[in-house]
């Protein structure tokens, strides 16, 4: 019987299996697909392996980007399967691995499963030659799940425990340093069937937490939910919303958590965490609920507004199958169990009752529709996000890069279904919304993407448009052009600080697309950017919409 990666029968590997055949085999087996990096002469042996078994090598221009593609690929394939194998990222000693520890941490605090390869000089060699050598796994250890080094006859093993621990609990990346030697070098060891994980779905909630929480809903009267990225993460975006439904339970998400109900729905408030004129109107709702619910709710992506948002003895339920240790908020009972099972254990047998009966989630939910309506003169970001959400398809994934546009994108661009806007929202780190559109399209080529980037962010992965145009990727760019860093600009004149370092010159981005093999337009109104919008989904090619909005653009925005 023949399986994946050129392996015979389970158990064994074919003669003169290298450990780079090994490792590329087990990741094979894992179910990627993809890896992303740039290469070097310390990983020529990983990269020949990866592409044997099957696993395509995309070049880069810079690691950081690669982690983001990869991150990409992993948010499709979810979306698709509700589980996917962890992104791949390869790097070569010294430099390559100090360019992607932004998107290791940001792998971390965002919560995505990540193997990292890394090449490195033998022990024996690092004692005397020291040129690019320094201690990979001493840099990585608090940005990571865990590390390992590559051993001759314990490879199976830890790849093992790289792939579980990457994806096991709330996921995250896993370092695994590769000694030439090992790469280069045969090893006899057998091809394992991969160990099983523990799934969310098997915590169950039980005992006397349970039955208090469900004392505690059953007699709500105004019972509201925040979910966030675990929820998304275990795929609990159907069992929430048949919840939040059945009960007429409100639900604000966290911006990961956007789509876990149809943002259209009449009890979706939308995300939450950036905006502190969101946070106007959906912090009293919390204030005035009877019953707080939880659902895989991590405030690691939250700002100040939601340290401590509530009383400490407030009638909070906390559903997550990780224990919380951040000390952002109390919590009155704490159900150690994946999202879905306990609001079936939760809701089993409580009749389905009116609540908010005086109407405050409409007002709530009309009210942010007027915070966030298009400007009235006709023109600015605002207009900009509202007509690309009209004139693209309901299907479109965004992804949205750090800065001012973000935080007003993410209130009004409205998805229906989990992972159908992409951002990095922990970390918060700029240059990752064109990667992660890049790998998203990658995977999944039917569905349109547009990603959203000021200039700036543009501007500090410009490299990334040459990648997109060698993937042959027909992604839509829309970059807000206002030659300032809005979002620090604007923080300045709040603290009554003067103006430096945050304004630049212009750029020309349309003719930069064009040199790099895409199709460029400046934007200044309404009609071009729907009409170039239209024409972009039928382009085999990548399209660059350069809209001007002027500096200033986002006060009082939100």
């Amino acid at each position: 019987m023949t399986t994946e990666a050129g392996t015979t029968q389970a158990g064994t590997t074919a003669a003169g299996t290298t450990g780079a055949g090994l490792i590329a085999a087990k990741l094979r087996q894992a179910g990627c697909r993809h890896a992303f990096g740039i290469p070097g002469g310390e990983v020529l042996a990983l990269m020949d392996a990866l592409d044997s078994a099957g696993i395509a090598f995309h070049l880069v221009k810079h690691e950081n980007a690669g982690g983001f593609m990869a991150e990409g690929v992993w948010h499709a394939e979810a979306r698709e399967t509700g589980s996917a194998a962890p992104g791949v990222l390869l790097a070569t000693l010294g430099p390559g691995v100090a360019n992607a520890v932004n998107v290791v941490a940001n792998a971390w605090q965002d919560r995505v499963p990540l193997i990292f390869l890394t090449g490195c000089v033998d022990a024996a060699e690092a004692e005397t030659y020291t040129h690019q050598v320094f201690d990979h796994q001493q840099l990585l250890r608090p940005i990571v799940k865990a590390s390992f080094r590559a051993s001759p006859g314990a490879l199976g093993a830890m790849m093992d425990k790289a792939i579980r621990i990457a994806l096991d609990g709330q996921p995250g990346p896993v370092h695994v340093d590769v000694p030439i030697s090992v790469a280069e070098g045969a090893t006899n060891e057998a091809l394992r069937p991969l160990p099983v994980g523990v799934s969310p779905a098997d915590l169950q909630p039980a005992g006397a937490a349970l039955e208090a929480a469900r004392a505690l809903f059953a007699a709500s009267k105004r019972p509201i939910a925040i979910a966030g990225v675990d929820a998304v993460n275990e795929d609990a975006g159907e069992a929430i919303a048949a919840f939040c439904r059945t009960h007429s339970v409100p639900l604000v998400t966290t911006y990961k958590g956007k789509g876990l109900i149809d943002e259209a729905d009449p009890l979706a408030l939308g995300g939450a965490g950036l905006s502190p004129r969101a946070d106007a109107h959906l912090l009293p709702l919390f204030k005035a609920s009877d019953c707080i619910l939880a659902l895989g709710y991590d405030p690691i992506e939250m700002r100040i507004n939601w340290r401590d948002p509530w009383p400490h003895d407030a009638p909070v339920i906390e559903i997550a199958a990780t224990p919380r240790t951040h000390g952002m908020h109390g919590v009155r009972h704490a159900l150690a169990s994946g999202v879905a099972p306990a609001l079936q254990a939760l809701g089993e047998g409580i009749p389905a009752t009116p609540c908010w009966e005086g109407g405050e989630i409409a007002a709530a939910k009309a009210a942010l529709a007027a915070q966030f309506a298009p400007e009235p003169e006709g023109w600015g970001p605002a207009q900009v996000f509202h007509t690309l959400r009209d004139v693209l398809p309901p299907e479109t994934v965004a992804t949205a890069d750090s800065g001012a546009h973000r935080i007003l994108v993410s209130q009004i661009w409205q998805t229906a279904v989990p992972r159908g806007m992409l951002q990095s929202s922990a970390l918060c780190t700029m240059a990752c919304a064109l990667p992660l559109g890049m790998g998203q399209k990658l995977a999944d080529p039917a569905r349109p993407v547009v990603v959203f980037v000021g200039d700036a962010g543009l501007e500090m992965g410009l490299g990334e448009l040459a990648t997109l145009r060698d993937m042959g990727l027909p992604v839509i760019v829309c970059v807000l052009v206002d030659e300032s860093l809005a979002l620090i600009e604007l923080k300045q004149r709040a603290g009554q600080r003067p103006n430096v370092g945050v304004d630049f010159s212009g750029t020309d981005f349309p003719a930069l697309a064009r040199a790099m093999g895409g199709h460029g337009v400046w934007v200044d109104d309404i009609e071009t950017l729907a009409r170039e919008a239209a024409a972009a989904l039928a382009r085999d090619s990548y399209t660059l919409l350069a809209c001007r909005i002027g500096r200033r653009a986002y006060d009082g925005k939100f």
